[in-house]
């Protein structure tokens, strides 16, 4: 069973300001450093850009996963998406957009994704797999709102 979600916050800052930071892969993992998350392997050049892939290895649930996505569908400063390619899900999209808001910039997170493992999969993202991800998305968001807002 495919799941999603969206999580939408303002940053009082300008959409190529949000977006960039958005690719920023060091940025990435400060806003991810509670899970201990670590590029294993990065993007060339150090930026995301049209095509890139990484490698990440964090701790969830107690356990070490491995995710390896692309990042593609660069429009900026409007909009890009990155997908899993391989890890631990059977499907995850992220689709990032950033459009214009009185008070800076309304960044939304849309997250489509679909456990493993069939109906104990399902079972599974039913009982905990999206709360969890949603959490862990819109953290991801606040701490990242924070960083651009103070530069």
């Amino acid at each position: 069973m495919t799941a999603s979600f969206v999580i939408e916050r303002v940053i009082r800052a300008a959409p190529d300001r949000v977006y960039a930071a958005s690719l920023d892969p060091q940025l990435h993992v400060r806003t991810m450093a509670r899970y201990g998350e670590t590029m294993v392997a990065g993007p060339d050049g150090g930026i995301f850009a049209e095509g890139s892939t990484v490698t990440w290895r964090a701790r969830h649930f107690g356990l070490p996963f491995h995710l390896t996505s692309v990042v593609f569908d660069l429009d900026p400063p409007r909009r890009f998406c990155d997908r899993q390619v391989a890890g631990p899900f059977a499907q995850f999209h992220h689709e990032h957009e950033f459009d214009e808001h009185p008070d800076g910039t309304l960044m939304r997170d849309t997250v489509t994704l679909r456990a493993p493992f069939g109906p104990i999969g399902s079972l599974v993202d039913r009982l905990f797999m999206r709360a969890y991800m949603r959490r862990l998305i819109d953290e991801r968001g606040a701490i990242l709102a924070a960083e651009v807002e103070r530069a």
